[in-house]
């Protein structure tokens, strides 16, 4: 069974945030060209951390299949090529 606790930090880097996979909790961060991948938009008045709301089911979707699939990182670091 998988879960996603539900908060996230924003910082210089990306968005920080946790998905617990099993029984286990796993650090993983979103930088911000994979958040702007997501949606790419001209208008430089759209927020990241509304780009990772917006689209925060399939980022964390991605995060548990990455962690399942054996990726490893602390952070476990989601960038653009996730999201092709």
């Amino acid at each position: 069974m998988s879960n996603t606790h539900v908060s996230s930090t924003s910082r210089q880097d990306g968005i920080a945030f946790t998905v617990t996979v099993g029984v286990s909790n796993h650090k993983c961060l979103i930088t911000p060209d994979a958040l702007k991948s997501l949606c790419p938009s001209d208008d430089d008045a759209l927020q990241l951390k509304e780009i990772f709301w917006e689209y925060e089911d399939h980022i964390h979707w991605v995060a548990r299949r990455l962690v399942s699939a054996g990726e490893s990182g602390n952070p476990l670091v989601l960038e653009p090529q996730y999201f092709s």
